[in-house]
């Protein structure tokens, strides 16, 4: 029985992104051990948010096996207290590693590995943000972007096809790039565009006339093949691949299409994201509508992308005539 865990051990930990258990959790037994990877490997669905709070936990533990810490008994809020007090990221950082021990003591002892939760007592630092720091384009600056891009190849047409949908449809770059042929669409008179946004969300919403999927589909030639992946790679000869395009390679893509519209080098796709729904608002939508096209919880996570006060505090300090 312990072969097999020590091998499912390293399998799992391989897959969440970690080179050993913490101590801690090794002194805990086989049970603790197995109820600490499945933590990772059940509770959260999400790769990105596996790795992050992996790398969360293996620092919490480092810094407690640093100090002679190696039993989760031993662990006790003063403990996380001191964890969190002396930690060197910011504000939202040092959030996120709270909630990742909270998270983890909880399952813990829902697992009856411990007794308590060590982390629930322990608060972290206050962090507000009433304004996003995501790097917008002006809906001027957005139209030139898509006018540099030369669509008389089926490259061309693919990566005016992929901004296309993050703006029109404030999609994340993860859902655009994992989208099938068959996630756009048509119902009626109307295409459609079927997205998988965070937290394996389906969200539906009608594509925008400019976002040109047909004319990269046709060029493409993949109209037929439904369960293929939309986006996808190109090879050096020019031509289009099976292979899905990863978020690395359309955020290199923006950047060099950026680059060569003479837009700011910070711009980035989630710029596309917070670019449209600036736009949107600026022609009389509404917020709580801008909250259902991007698919977001609360309509407070829609604000943080809203720009539209920037010119509106611009005009009003210009007032200050001295």
């Amino acid at each position: 029985m312990a072969k097999e865990l020590v091998a499912y051990s390293q399998k799992e930990l391989t897959r969440i992104g970690l080179d050993s258990l913490p101590s801690a959790i090794q002194s805990s037994g086989d049970s603790g051990i197995r109820r600490f990877l499945e933590f990772f490997t059940v509770t959260i669905r999400n790769k990105n948010t596996r790795l992050a709070y992996a790398q969360a936990i293996k620092q919490f533990f480092d810094w407690c096996e640093a100090r002679g810490v190696t039993k989760l008994e031993r662990i006790q809020p003063v403990v996380i207290a001191a964890y969190i007090e002396q930690h060197g990221g910011s504000p939202p950082t040092v959030k996120q590693h709270l909630a990742a021990i909270r998270m983890l003591f909880d399952w813990l002892v829902t697992g009856q590995i411990v007794a308590n939760n060590p982390a629930t007592s322990v608060r972290g630092p206050k962090h507000v943000v009433k304004r996003g720091k995501t790097p917008v384009l002006t809906a001027d600056e957005a139209r030139t972007l898509l006018d540099s891009i030369d669509t008389s190849s089926v490259i061309g047409l693919r990566d005016r096809a992929l901004i296309g949908v993050m703006v029109y449809s404030f999609a994340r770059v993860s859902a655009a790039t994992s989208m099938k042929v068959e996630d756009f669409y048509a119902e009626g008179k109307r295409w459609w565009l079927r997205l998988h946004e965070k937290g394996r969300k389906r969200h539906e919403v009608p594509a925008h006339h400019n976002a040109d999927l047909d004319a990269y589909l046709k060029a493409a030639q993949i109209a037929d093949d439904k369960k293929s992946p939309l986006f996808r790679t190109i090879d050096r000869s020019g031509r289009i691949t099976e292979r899905r395009i990863s978020r690395n390679d359309a955020l290199r893509m923006v950047k060099r299409r950026a680059a060569a519209a003479g837009l700011s080098a910070k711009t980035s796709c989630h710029s596309f994201r917070a670019t449209g729904i600036t736009a949107y608002l600026e022609n009389g939508g509404t917020i709580e509508n801008a909250q259902a096209i991007a698919a977001h919880e609360s309509p407070r996570t829609t604000k943080l992308y809203d720009r539209t006060s920037d010119e509106i505090t611009l005009d009003e300090i210009e007032r200050i005539a001295i």
